[in-house]
Order: C-alpha cells, then structure tokens, then sequence
C-alpha cells in the first residue's frame, strides 16, 4: 500500500488536504479520476505552476486519470484569490487565445502521459447556465456566513479593500465545477494552489449535499527559496514554462543558478531521482547537483534535446569561454547606441532605471571593465567585445 500523502509530502508537493487517511485509502482501492483547473489570465504559465504540474505528473504515474480544466469560462469573472484588488477583465478574443496558448504548453508538458489526461473547458458548461436555476439547485446549499470565513474573501475584507459581487460569485462557479466535474467525469479530488483550500472546500460541500458522495482536496505549496520568496521571476521578468516566450537556454540558466539552500528542495520536486541519490549528489558536488537540476526541468518543459543544447552552450560560455557561442547584440541595427537604450531595447533588464542601478553598482562590463557612465555610447571599436550584464548574462557585440 503506497502512503500517497507521505509522497507528497516528501517531494514537497503537499499544503494540506481533506481527510488524509481517506483520501489515501481511496488511492489505494482504485484508480480515480482528479481535476487542477488553470483560469487563462495570461498567454502562458510560469514556473510558480510547475508545482501542480508536477502534482498531476505524480498521480497519473500510479495509474490515476487528470482532467486539466481550461478557466475558459471561470477566467470571464476573475479569481479574487490572493488578489489585493480586482483582475483585469479580458475579452473573450484575448480569453481564447490563451486558452489555446494553454492547450498547447500543456499538451507537450504531458506528451508521455497523453492516454491518462483530458483537458476540458468549464466555459462549455459555465456558458450556458441560467442564473436562476443555479440560485436555486446550488445557492441554497451555500452559507455567506461560510464563504466569508475563507481567507480570500477574509483577507480582502480585513483590508478594507473592495470586493465585488462579480469576484464574490467566482467561488461558486468553482465549486459548481467541481459537482458538474463529479457527476459527469466521477471525478473525486481536486488539486489547487494553498490559496484554493476555500473554494475547493466549498465545491466538496455541494458535492456532499447535491451529489450525495464524499469528494476530496488537495493544496500544492507555493514555489519558494529558502528565505520564502516566491521564485519564478527574474530581472526580466516572469520565467515562463512557453519555450516560445523564454528560451530554452535562458529557462536552463534560471535553475542553474538557484541557491545552494534550495537545490535539494528543487530536485525532490523536479526530478525522479530518490532522496539518497540527491544527498550523494548535493555532498559530492554542488554544481553537479545543479546542473542536474536545470537539465531535469529544463527536459521536462521544454525537451531533452533542448536541455542538452543549453547545458552545452553554459559550458561552452562558463567553462571553455568560447566567445562564438555568445548571443549576439547587433549594435549596426540599433536605433541608438546609449547604453540605457540598447540594453533595455533587447529586453535584458526590464527598465533603463535598472541598467542605471547595474552601472551604479559596477555590475555591467565590456571586456570585463566596468561601464560607469550611464550616458555611454558603443561605438565600432567595441565591435567583438564581450558585454556582461549582471553575473550571468554574457553577450557578443556586432557593429559592423
């Protein structure tokens, strides 16, 4: 009998859940069939979401079946959770794109798993639901005084911050998921971020009153480093799982250079590998342990011959110093030469006040010479130069 909590737990892919020894009994009597839903507020998912992914990848390697369901109709309203205000209303045009954006980034996320996932849009049950019907077949099952004591609606609240009946009614619709997905799919667990726990309870209490069976939930923890930030954000940016939005090279660098503390974490989460075969790896060679770690999720995101390339480029740039395998800034095509203007253009930090703060800091270098004027201006004669920006951003200068 698999202790499937402890797994969880173990690999760090465990907030809390409903029930623990129910729910790792259900585990263990028969495969079942759970649900993670992903409301398409942006044009793809970051690394925060790598989490649940990898929840999803647990479950369906023991024989159990995912729905991933696509917000398409949850995303129209907005999720409050976690939010200090309201999200920004998107069109439906901008919904279906991302929706489609998902649908892909997903389908090659799971490309070994294909006959154990579907993926299903809420939007073709949310869509035509009549506002009257579900007052009276769900919402006299609903308590206001119980969805007031969740921590997203609590919180927003305790901070006298607005909270409109458009947000309020997004738990509701989740939870109206959850039954429809229950009765339509016998779906039984729904996985979610630690700041779903509310509404995935919530869809569990309908389940109970409406469906008359007993449901399950299970929260995934945030992404953080040791100190507790949230990772999945560089100077850049977010880092995004989309190969087309954050190169392969770029996705594999961001691993590599996580903190020493937070390596083991990582490769529990991340890799296959067994405890033991971590902690030999952590105390023989850190950096090998590194390396391990942006291959593994760097294979899984995007693909092994993807993560291969970038571990060759890294070590060709970082430990045979080959010049040629540089990216390079073609400083010919450059509407201006300014430093402030050249740099922010390639998008290699997002502002010019941010390369202002890197020259204050000596922390830009052609030919390792710090840059210290922020009105410096390339010229022909750094034609084949090096420029560092930052620790680990190295690029070959063009001007021709």
């Amino acid at each position: 009998m698999l202790d499937y909590i402890q797994l969880f737990k173990d690999r760090h892919l465990f907030n809390q859940c409903t029930n623990e020894e129910n729910l790792n009994n259900l585990l263990n009597k028969k495969k079942i069939t759970f649900y993670i839903g992903f409301d398409a507020t942006a044009d793809a998912l970051h690394a925060g979401s790598l989490v649940q992914l990898r929840a999803i990848k647990t479950l369906i390697k023991h024989g159990h079946e995912a729905i991933v369901l696509l917000g398409g109709g949850t995303t129209k309203i907005g999720d409050p959770s976690g939010k200090d205000s309201a999200r920004k209303i998107l069109s439906y045009d901008e919904i279906q794109n991302n929706i489609d954006n998902f649908k892909r980034i997903f389908e090659h996320y799971f490309r070994d798993h294909k006959q154990s996932i579907k993926f299903i849009n809420n939007n073709d049950w949310l869509s035509t639901l009549n506002y009257i019907e579900l007052l009276r077949d769900v919402g006299s099952h609903l308590s206001i005084n119980r969805m007031l004591t969740f921590e997203s609606v609590k919180e927003r609240l305790k901070r006298e911050q607005s909270l409109s009946f458009l947000e309020f009614n997004y738990m509701v619709l989740q939870s109206y998921d959850f039954l429809y997905l229950n009765k339509n799919y016998q779906c039984d667990l729904q996985i979610g971020g630690s700041d779903q726990w509310g509404n995935i309870v919530l869809g569990m209490e309908i389940i109970s009153k409406i469906n008359k069976k007993d449901a399950f939930g299970l929260t995934t923890p945030l992404l953080t480093t040791s100190t507790g930030k949230k990772m999945g954000k560089t100077e850049q940016g977010a880092v995004w799982i989309d190969q087309q939005k954050y190169s392969s090279y770029d996705f594999y660098q961001y691993w590599r250079n996580v903190d020493d503390k937070d390596v083991k974490k990582l490769l529990l989460i991340f890799s296959d590998l067994k405890t033991d075969e971590i902690n030999e790896l952590i105390t023989n060679d850190i950096n090998a342990a590194k390396k391990k770690l942006a291959f593994c999720v760097t294979a899984d995101c995007h693909s092994e011959i993807s993560a291969k390339e970038a571990e060759e480029k890294a070590i060709s740039i970082f430990e045979k110093k080959s010049i040629d395998q540089l990216d390079v800034i073609d400083l010919t095509e450059s509407n201006s030469l300014n430093i402030l203007d050249v740099i922010s253009s390639y998008n290699i930090v997002p502002s010019k006040s941010e390369v202002k703060r890197l020259i204050t800091g000596g922390g830009i270098k052609i030919e390792n010479e710090s840059i210290v004027n922020h009105n410096y201006t390339f010229s022909k004669n750094d034609n084949g130069k090096t420029l560092k920006v930052g620790k680990k951003k190295i690029f070959k200068l063009k001007y021709t």
